[in-house]
């Protein structure tokens, strides 16, 4: 990648009409050269990360081969602006990355490219307004100190708990509270392991897409079981909601009154559950995963984790966090932050080319994948010093305001932009800060640590810590 650097800051890209420049109009970008008959996917089955890593380094544009068809790896900040926002209309989700997660999302607003996307998302924004965030703090951090009830006993017998598992515990209870006004404790294993199995092969699936998900194969077989676990859930929400006629302010309340301009006819229930499917994996799989990161990366870091503990001994006191306290909570933030440019929920997005375009200069055939990941781009060194690093302070207003936008895009970016973005980041806040003030935690020694991209980003080997209560600990700080 040719983005210059300058000293002391994040480097800055170079202006898009010279990096467009005559000399590549009509050449092929670099090219990741491979004998495999599969193209570049066997590679990225192997070592999906690495691979994004290594291909990215090739130059600004790299172009790619899955089988016949051609794809592109792309990693500077205009290419990706403007495949995501400024010509975000000629590229579409139409590709196996997407459609091949129909059998468990079916139309949601995740997948679904259709004339009806627009109307979805305009019907569930209210959710996410500012105004009804504040009133979904209390219930996350209820939640959370709930949970650090159940904690203590670990903690005065120094017994590990596994963070992976209790943070998606915990978002699950949240997600299903705050969105559809359920307790989903008694679901929760039930859900975690069917999303986990979901997860894990679908992204498998990914790499190698045959046979088709309706061949009766034992990964297919496992799949469906899964989905079906989930199904009976969220069809048994939608029933008793259905059956009490119970009026509410949330979103499955907006979903099952939601009519159609022109026909004034209601969502159906399959409609129903594509969205309730939709918020419940994403609702909870993608901040669980951002509290994991994080609780790993304090346990590495001991003078963030002081400046952390300093920030919330200055604003709270003791005292659980609210809504209010956000705006204080700056520092908290930032680590969030951080540990989202390090671990992004979703390590690579993908997006067609619907017609001939060009980008960096090079020509984009129809069709084409057009392949983006904020795992590389978030590490690469043209844009990012010491990329490696653990530094929260890289997310000042300063430091931020010089940034070119697309460096950094944890939640996607453009029209399609991650609907539950501010969601994600107060609960994430909220969650950090209330465990945060009563203990520490610390991993077990020898233990590895991986990522693993299965559709999202977790820990391959899980995260057993040991958690220690602060007050107890405050003389080793």
């Amino acid at each position: 990648m040719t983005i210059p650097s300058t000293p002391s800051e994040e480097r800055q890209p170079r202006d898009a009409a010279s990096a467009s420049s005559g000399d590549k109009r009509g050449k092929r970008p670099p090219h990741h050269h491979t004998l495999s008959l599969l193209g570049s996917a066997s590679e990225i089955q192997r070592d999906p990360l690495g691979f994004l890593i290594r291909t990215q380094q090739l130059g600004e544009v790299v172009r790619l081969r899955f089988l016949f068809s051609p794809a592109y790896l792309i990693s500077h900040p205009e290419s990706i602006k403007y495949v995501l926002q400024q010509h975000a209309r000629n590229y579409n989700k139409d590709l196996i990355t997407y459609t091949m997660f129909q059998p468990m999302l079916g139309q949601g607003l995740l997948i679904n490219d259709g004339p009806s996307w627009l109307h979805q998302r305009r019907l569930m924004q209210p959710a996410f307004h500012r105004t009804r965030l504040s009133t979904y703090g209390t219930l996350m951090t209820e939640a959370t100190v709930a949970m650090l009830e159940g904690w203590q006993a670990c903690s005065e017998r120094g017994m590990p708990l596994h963070m992976a598992e209790e943070m998606m515990r915990l978002t699950l209870r949240i997600v299903g509270q705050a969105l559809f006004t359920l307790d989903l404790n008694p679901e929760v294993g039930t859900v975690g392991y069917a999303v986990t199995t979901v997860l894990e092969l679908f992204g498998d699936y990914v790499f190698r897409p045959f046979p088709p998900l309706g061949v009766p194969t034992p990964r297919n077989r496992r799949l469906q079981r899964a989905i079906h676990a989930l199904d009976q859930v969220v069809y048994r929400m939608i029933a008793e909601r259905r059956t009490l006629q119970t009026e509410g302010r949330d979103l499955l309340a907006m979903l099952l009154l939601a009519q159609d301009e022109e026909t004034g006819q209601g969502m159906n229930d399959r409609q129903v559950r594509d969205e309730v499917m939709t918020l419940l994996l994403a609702g909870h799989e993608t901040t669980a995963n951002t509290l994991t990161w994080t609780w790993y990366l304090l346990s590495q870091s001991p003078a963030i984790e002081r400046r952390l503990h300093a920030e919330l001994n200055e604003v709270l006191g003791g005292r659980v966090p609210t809504f209010a306290d956000l705006p204080e909570l700056k520092y908290t933030r930032m680590v969030i932050e951080e540990a989202l440019r390090l671990y992004p929920p979703a390590p690579i997005l993908s997006r067609k080319a619907i017609a001939a375009d060009e980008l960096q200069g090079y020509p984009i055939a129809a069709n084409s994948m057009i392949m983006i990941s904020p795992y590389a781009v978030h590490r690469h060194p043209a844009l990012w010093e010491e990329p490696e690093r653990f530094e929260p302070e890289r997310f000042t207003p300063e430091r931020s305001a010089i940034r070119p936008a697309y460096a950094y895009f944890p939640f996607g970016g453009g029209p399609r932009v991650c609907i539950g973005n501010s969601f994600a980041m107060m609960e994430a806040q909220l969650i950090l800060s209330t465990v945060a003030q009563r203990y520490q935690l610390r991993l077990i020694p020898g233990h590895p640590v991986e990522p693993q991209m299965v559709v999202t980003l977790r820990p391959r080997y899980g995260l057993p810590m040991t958690i220690y209560a602060r007050e107890r600990t405050m003389g080793r700080q």
